[in-house]
């Protein structure tokens, strides 16, 4: 009779869990709108170009996917450090960025399987006398990294003497501590430094040519939408087969291909 009772719980605790797996598509369906955390300080991940409107990488795979699923898409803006806070707090239902799942952050929040590889790398002035990351090794120096970045992360392991500088906000801010004197290298992801480098004069930075660690890029969700998990994980695999993946990191990050457009 125990045992009866114990597995009439354990169906009614399933059936519970399946119900609460299934609630985010539904939210989502039922809405007509998937909403989407995202920067507008990140190219080529996520920006507001020249013309004023909304465009990058994940801009455009979050556009895709949304027409996969029959909704629209709405994009909210938040800063590098509210990404996260946004996502638990249910404003959004899908993280889109060019974020490293980490262990730490995976504590929070549940990453998907990865759209692309990427690392950190070292910028500086183009007349800067830092030549190698050996170099940028060197005591009383000074490195721009983005507040809770994996930058952040990489910058305090690789350059144990150096200061550390944290900005909140985008990767530009970066870019302008290192152009005006304020740091003497920052540490950012290499195809962002690249995308942003582009609206600034051309030859006035310069990126050294090691990576510092090799990292996936991955979007999130809250750990109680399994299911949204699982349709992005199977976007992602359509969207690589189907060549379209291809396409727009070809265009977005591999190259600058972009710029013409935006």
């Amino acid at each position: 009779m125990k045992r009866a009772k114990w597995f009439i719980a354990l169906l009614m605790v399933v059936g519970f869990a399946s119900l609460s797996v299934a609630g985010t598509l539904e939210e989502i369906a039922q809405r007509g709108e998937l909403r989407v955390a995202c920067q507008t300080q990140g190219p080529p991940f996520s920006f507001i170009d020249k013309n004023g409107k909304r465009a990058g990488s994940s801009i455009e795979l979050c556009e895709m996917l949304a027409k996969d699923m029959g909704v629209k898409v709405t994009f909210l803006d938040f800063d590098w450090d509210g990404l996260i806070p946004a996502l638990l707090s249910k404003k959004a239902d899908i993280l889109a960025a060019d974020m490293t799942p980490t262990i730490k952050r995976a504590m929070k929040i549940g990453f998907t399987k990865p759209f692309m590889y990427t690392g950190s790398v070292v910028f500086v002035k183009a007349d800067s006398p830092i030549k190698t990351v050996e170099d940028a090794k060197k005591a009383g120096l000074k490195t721009a990294v983005l507040l809770g970045s994996t930058g952040e992360t990489d910058a305090k392991n690789s350059f144990p003497k150096a200061e550390l500088k944290s900005y909140k906000g985008g990767g530009p801010l970066l870019i302008d501590a290192v152009l005006q004197g304020q740091a003497d290298f920052g540490v950012n992801d290499s195809s962002a430094v690249i995308g942003q480098m582009s609206n600034y004069p051309p030859n006035s930075l310069r990126v050294l040519p090691d990576l510092l660690s090799k990292l996936p890029l991955a979007f999130a969700v809250r750990y109680d939408s399994q299911d949204l998990l699982e349709l992005v994980n199977l976007f992602f695999l359509n969207a690589g087969l189907d060549g379209r993946m291809e396409k727009n990191l070809n265009y977005w990050v591999n190259t600058l291909d972009w710029k013409k457009d935006h």
